[in-house]
């Protein structure tokens, strides 16, 4: 290798080294949380069968106001949302502000008799959802995500330029035995290649989550109307309110803005009349209806199925039960159907099982890359140090890659100012290396 290449790929493995201080703690735990995550629905029918599974019956079910009046007869308080049964074996849902907070009531659509009650979204999984965007610790926390998610890029892209062949084994083989430091090298490498493409799709489709950069792109799918155009069916007064203060709803809806029912005389339809008509409309099994939150409110049934193609958003006027709006997926912008279909693969949703088998390997490969890289540097630092890697010899190739890097962070802001300071404590350590060295 020549000097100028040997300076290019300390400066690269320098900052690999950085991006992994940096990225590995969290990416296992991303890893574990995002893999448990995978298959909420199965973990959640499995821990709550008990309250929010029925046993089919041949009689009917009483009415979605009736089974709304039984949930609010056990728990006092205002019911804000109504799920019916995704199938003759599911209870119906029905969700409360109470006293004590936000309560989801299931109740038996064929007597009529509450099932049991979990916190609303805070069921064990909703935890795990909470951890993994670091949300369980407050707003502040989940700005660490969005930094992580850029420096995970870093590290990956690094990554790959450290383990081109140049002519050397380990490219795709493990050499040596587990108590060898090359074993490790070339295991982390062999698995970094099997999962870098995994990692990058996770940290790219994970960053519309992400609280400054996720925000801008949410503002620019949803600001203007854009994904959830005024007028998609019919031209509608809008209010002020927004989808996601109304329905849990897709990533590139949140900011789109509810229409308004139009004042009336007459007295509201009611639930029942409107779930009839979100039934006749044709909304799939598994829908949610949102109640109107006061007398310009709206009733809306969201659906948001695995397949993306199944998504449907209707808002009924209260008072007539007319179709305000009536949006499905092929409605979005372009924008608003990449985000959502790539959020869609990262939650393991959009190809069935297989997407969540595949996924959930990747994430056994991560949590299995970063150990790997833990035993590596364990076994090359040198005692009582930590071991970062040597600097080029020419400063300037260290300029060069941090150029390059200043694309990221133009891209990313809140990642950049983190490399900044990066860069700032890396200026420190070789000013410092050299003051130790006797002249």
């Amino acid at each position: 290798m020549s000097n100028k290449s040997n300076d290019l790929y300390r400066a690269v493995w320098r900052w690999h080294f950085y991006a992994g201080l940096i990225a590995i703690p969290f990416l296992i735990s991303l890893a574990v949380t995002g893999g448990l995550y995978l298959f909420k629905d199965e973990i959640g029918q499995w821990l709550n069968a008990d309250v929010v599974r029925v046993e089919a019956q041949a009689s009917s079910t009483v009415s979605p106001q009736q089974q709304v009046s039984a949930a609010l007869d056990a728990h006092a308080g205002e019911a804000f949302r109504y799920v019916p049964p995704a199938s003759p074996t599911h209870a119906a849902e029905v969700d409360l502000t109470t006293e004590s907070g936000r309560q989801a009531v299931f109740v038996d659509p064929y007597s009529g008799d509450v099932t049991g009650t979990l916190p609303y979204r805070g069921s064990i999984m909703w935890v795990v959802r909470y951890l993994h965007s670091l949300n369980y610790f407050g707003e502040t926390a989940s700005l660490i995500i969005e930094i992580v998610g850029g420096w995970t890029i870093l590290l990956v892209l690094t990554g790959l330029y450290l383990w081109w062949p140049r002519g050397r084994g380990g490219a795709l083989s493990v050499r040596g035995r587990p108590r060898k430091r090359v074993f490790w090298r070339d295991l982390h490498a062999v698995i970094g290649v099997f999962v870098g493409g995994f990692i990058l799709f996770l940290a790219i489709t994970g960053m519309p989550w992400s609280t400054v950069w996720g925000s801008k792109v949410n503002e620019l799918a949803n600001g203007h109307n854009f994904g959830y155009p005024d007028g998609v069916r019919v031209n509608v007064p809008m209010s002020e309110e927004r989808l996601a203060e109304n329905t849990e709803t897709s990533w590139s809806l949140e900011q789109a803005q509810l229409p308004a029912s139009a004042d009336a005389e007459v007295p509201p339809i009611g639930l029942d009349r409107a779930v009839a008509a979100f039934d006749t409309l044709g909304l799939a099994p598994g829908y949610a209806v949102s109640l109107p939150s006061g007398p310009n409110g709206v009733y809306t049934g969201s659906l948001y199925p695995d397949d993306l193609s199944h998504q449907r958003v209707v808002h009924l006027d209260q008072y007539s039960g007319e179709p305000l709006l009536d949006m499905s997926y092929a409605d979005y912008g372009p924008l608003g159907r990449g985000l959502e279909w790539g959020i869609n693969v990262h939650m393991g949703q959009q190809y069935g099982l297989a997407n969540q088998l595949i996924l959930a390997l990747a994430c056994a490969g991560i949590v299995l890359l970063c150990v790997s890289s833990g035993v590596m540097w364990w076994k090359r630092r040198p005692t009582g140090r930590l071991g970062v890697p040597p600097e080029p010899g020419d400063p300037k190739r260290l300029r060069g890659v941090l150029a390059l890097l200043a694309i990221g962070g133009v891209i990313f802001p809140l990642v950049g100012a983190s490399m900044i300071v990066m860069a700032v404590v890396d200026g420190l350590v070789r000013q410092r290396k050299r003051q130790r060295v006797p002249v």
